[in-house]
């Protein structure tokens, strides 16, 4: 297990890099944390190494948005935590999403775990005095 802790600001670059570079085949990351923790801002940073142009935003009232990578990779960046039932999850077509190959960031995986595919990352980010952690096992 990979595992990191987040000072400052400074420091997200750095650690989205690693990340990056740990993906390899992978295409489905789980992000758990408690709000505010930062995995909207670590999203932010990892769409910037992917080379993302658009203004990268969390997709909470949305529920999902689409980002074109550098080299035109798409990835998709998921905020769970509004909906309420499953139902909601199939009702947007989340698994068109899911298994298109392109690379899946999901906040608030909880509220869909059932649905999550075999092989999905799962990314833990948690607060405390010393900082910020964040660990995963690619």
């Amino acid at each position: 297990m990979t595992k990191y802790n987040i000072t400052s600001i400074s420091q997200l670059h750095e650690v989205a890099q690693a990340f990056y570079n740990a993906m390899g085949e992978n295409r489905v990351f789980a992000f758990y944390g408690s709000m505010g923790v930062g995995k909207t801002t670590f999203i932010k940073s990892l769409c910037d190494v992917f080379g993302v142009q658009d203004e990268i935003n969390s997709p909470t009232f949305a529920i999902i948005n689409e980002y074109l990578g550098a080299k035109k990779e798409q990835l998709f960046h998921f905020d769970f935590y509004r909906i309420n039932s499953l139902e909601e999850a199939f009702d947007f077509g989340y698994e068109d999403y899911i298994y298109s190959g392109a690379h899946c960031f999901i906040e608030w995986p909880e509220k869909i775990e059932s649905l999550l595919p075999e092989g999905c990352v799962k990314v833990e980010m948690e607060e405390s005095t010393e900082g910020r952690f964040i660990s995963w096992d690619m």
